[in-house]
């Protein structure tokens, strides 16, 4: 039998949409508070949206808190959405919105209510009671489930930001957030493709994190329209290589539009084109120098906080430069200075070392989030011996013989990194790899290398001025000196 996601993709290629109609009857929405009223509700809902919806999504709480005829009410809703999809002579998914999770013999009963009562086609569920809780739901030929992964409410980060031990060893780094170690369960659990994930809009770093994690699922995304979400960011964060991967949720600003059948074709419109301005950047980026994963939030949050301006500065250096690059500024942005520490994860999760070595004064920062996410231990090299107490020049706990990567903000020569790693293997530690946030592409990255060292960079600055660039966010005067600079720096 033909997968879930197979039928998904079908139907999202026939209608070149991504977008899902949630049925949510709200009270307020409601002419009565009966179960007929909501039933009214949704048929009106699913006869306007049905030509452009890759699917729906109805959620059972706005049923049950109508009792026995709130169950009736949601199947005949059930029935209606297959009555319009076989007028239409289309096949149109539905997502049953229950979040359950529960032991594997209750499961087995709201399994057979969800897929054989309701005749569901796929289903949202907790992972939080483990495989077998799930399943009695992967035991149906051609049903889909979405495992909640990282919600779109304001609280996810409660329980789902937790640092967790992989102690079934299914990543290769010691600690992972909650939410990307069930987003790598869920790639393991997937043998019959029947699994997704569901991912919030509303957190598109959390999002990209959960793709790197997952690259081949699809994922059920919500929180855009009345949550505040943002289309571009999170096709950006969650599409797959090949352009597909995620269908994205609106409820009430579709619902409650005074014309609720163009409000759901000009979503359908406003996804899709997103999604191909995504993918067209996708395509160029062997021009511009951009992966498909450059990092464009966090672009723009160091040109908004400030982090990066133009004119004429003196660097360290002594060199003369048009571009300032100052991320001790990060400090005040603690929302991008998170963004920024998880961006330099995947980076070192490729490497082998046993400490953090954070560069004062602005790594230091950066080093701390970065080991509050991932559970790194850290240490940095003083600038200045302290006269007083242990007389430490190196602060934190290690012993030698130990690996360390050292963490430092930008390089531009590589000065401050070898004074860095002189002391660093004074005390008897071990230096490979240096990982920055930015390199300035001012030889550091070639001093570096003719010393023995590798520089790993999440950014270039030639990325971050073609991105500028294309988006207008810089004067081009300003575009173009620091090109010149770049090239004179590197003749």
């Amino acid at each position: 039998m033909e997968s879930f996601f197979s039928l998904l993709e079908r139907r999202v290629d026939e209608c070149a949409s991504f977008l899902c109609v949630g049925l949510d009857p709200h009270p307020a929405d409601l002419h009565a508070p009966t179960a007929e009223a909501a039933l009214d509700f949704c048929l009106q809902l699913v006869r306007q949206t049905a030509p452009c919806a890759a699917a729906f999504k109805p959620n059972v709480a706005f049923f049950e808190v109508f009792g026995a005829a709130g169950w009736t009410a949601l199947k005949r809703v059930m029935e209606g959405i297959r009555e319009e999809a076989a007028r239409l002579g289309k096949y149109i998914p539905v997502i049953l919105d229950a979040k359950r999770g529960d032991i594997a013999s209750t499961a087995e009963a709201y399994a057979r209510a969800a897929f054989e009562q309701l005749e569901a086609d796929a289903i949202t569920l907790s992972p939080y009671l483990g495989r077998d809780s799930l399943e009695p739901f992967l035991a149906y030929p051609g049903k889909g489930v979405f495992l909640l992964c990282k919600t779109s409410n304001p609280g996810s980060g409660d329980i789902q930001d937790l640092m967790v031990e992989d102690e079934q060893r299914i990543v290769t780094t010691p600690r992972l957030t909650l939410y990307e170690y069930v987003a790598h369960l869920a790639q393991t659990w997937n043998m019959a493709t029947s699994l997704g994930l569901v991912v919030g809009a509303t957190h598109p770093a959390a999002l990209a994190r959960v793709r790197a994690a997952a690259p081949e699922l699809w994922f059920l995304v919500p929180g855009v329209g009345a949550q505040g979400g943002d289309v571009e960011q999170a096709l950006r964060a969650g599409l797959r290589a090949d352009g597909k991967g995620l269908i994205i949720n609106v409820s009430r600003a579709v619902a409650r539009a005074q014309d609720v059948a163009g409000a759901a074709q000009e979503w359908r419109e406003r996804i899709w084109q997103g999604r191909e301005k995504v993918m067209a950047e996708r395509q160029n980026s062997g021009e511009t120098g951009l992966p498909a994963s450059f990092p464009a939030e966090i672009a723009d949050g160091l040109l908004a906080a400030g982090c990066v301006r133009f004119g004429e500065f003196t660097l360290k250096s002594g060199l003369k430069s048009p571009v300032y690059i100052d991320l001790r500024r990060l400090i005040a942005q603690p929302r991008l200075l998170a963004q920024v520490a998880a961006a330099y994860l995947p980076r070192l999760r490729s490497l082998s070392f046993d400490r953090l070595a954070a560069l004062p004064y602005a790594a230091i920062p950066i080093a701390t989030a970065i080991s509050l996410q991932s559970g790194y231990p850290l240490i940095y090299p003083r600038k200045e011996v302290k006269e007083y107490g242990t007389r430490a020049e190196i602060e934190g706990e290690y012993r030698p013989g130990e690996t360390v990567v050292v963490i430092d903000d930008l390089a531009t020569t590589g000065g401050s990194k070898f004074e860095a790693i002189e002391k660093l293997t004074a005390a008897g530690l071990q230096v490979k790899d240096v990982v920055v946030l930015i390199d300035r592409q001012s030889g550091a990255s070639e001093a570096l290398q003719a010393a023995g060292f590798r520089l790993h960079a999440v950014l270039t600055l030639s990325a971050l001025l073609d991105y500028w660039e294309k988006k207008g966010s810089v004067a081009s005067e300003n575009i173009a000196a620091t090109r010149q600079f770049l090239a004179q720096s590197r003749s």
